[in-house]
């Protein structure tokens, strides 16, 4: 299976994970995905159905459209990939334009545009909604056509929903897998934290997930896999699951001289045996 890439740059994404994923991620009919992000895991497996769901309906309605209509969509999208719209004062009006609009599809196009344009790819959004990422200052970008294509072809055998990740539980069957890649735990109290979409994910969130995940494995017999920093706190929350320390490291300093390396946690929660249950 040749490895794919999302079309969405990602904060977090598991394009670089997608080997060390794939090992524990169960077999199953259907993999559940309650915050499927720019969708690496979804791109690199090889179930017969796909629930990706997600808290930002930017996302999800762009990832709606795509499957709906996509070459109508890519050949939309590619009008903005253009020279003129790699200025600060392009970016900055376009921006605008987004922030404005109440059409689906317009701010679909959008989306596409900020984020490849965008300072890192980052998505973020103010206290009242606002898209606020600055302008990215890159020589040229990267119209992600084939990415594109591939993602449309594959979305066939997904559903889209837009909803928390509770109802994303509530939903699996058994039979299904559950993989969660939650924002992730801060590294230190002074940390910054903040959400990709306006809703905060906190420690209280954290917590009801760990709990979600016993009560499906232990309770439904729905196996699940949480992705997250390794930390004191997250080997705490998932004292259940078995745990993978991942190598790959992220660098989570923006100053070069004091750069650290963080490691990751995948945390299985296996299906538990009719003794286990009803113990």
């Amino acid at each position: 299976m040749i490895k794919q890439r999302a079309f969405l740059k990602w904060a977090g994404g598991k394009y670089s994970l997608v080997e060390d994923i794939q090992r524990v991620l169960p077999k199953g009919d259907k993999l559940i995905e309650p915050f499927a992000g720019a969708g690496s895991v979804f791109l690199n497996t090889d179930y017969e159905q796909y629930l990706l769901n997600d808290i930002n309906p930017d996302l999800i309605n762009l990832y709606k459209l795509l499957k709906r209509k996509p070459k109508s969509y890519i050949e939309d999208a590619r009008s903005l990939f253009v020279p003129a719209n790699n200025t600060p004062a392009a970016y900055y009006a376009l921006r605008e334009e987004f922030n404005q609009s109440q059409d689906i599809y317009v701010r679909s196009l959008l989306f596409l545009y900020l984020n490849r344009h965008g300072y890192n790819g980052l998505c973020r959004y103010n206290a009242s909604g606002g898209f606020n990422v600055p302008f990215g200052k890159y020589l040229k970008t990267y119209f992600p056509e084939r990415e594109l294509e591939f993602f449309a072809q594959k979305a066939k055998r997904a559903t889209f929903t837009c909803e928390p990740f509770q109802h994303s539980f509530r939903r699996a069957r058994r039979g299904h897998v559950i993989y969660c890649d939650p924002p992730y735990l801060p590294l230190s109290a002074t940390a910054n934290f903040t959400s990709y979409a306006t809703h905060g994910f906190g420690l209280d969130e954290q917590m009801l997930l760990a709990k979600k995940a016993v009560h499906a494995s232990r309770k439904r017999h729905i196996p699940v896999v949480i992705s997250n920093h390794d930390t004191e706190q997250a080997r705490w929350l998932y004292k259940a699951a078995d745990l993978t320390t991942l190598q790959v490291h992220r660098f989570i300093s923006q100053n070069g001289a004091t750069r650290n390396k963080v490691g990751e946690l995948l945390a299985v929660f296996p299906v538990a045996d009719a003794g286990e249950t009803n113990s």
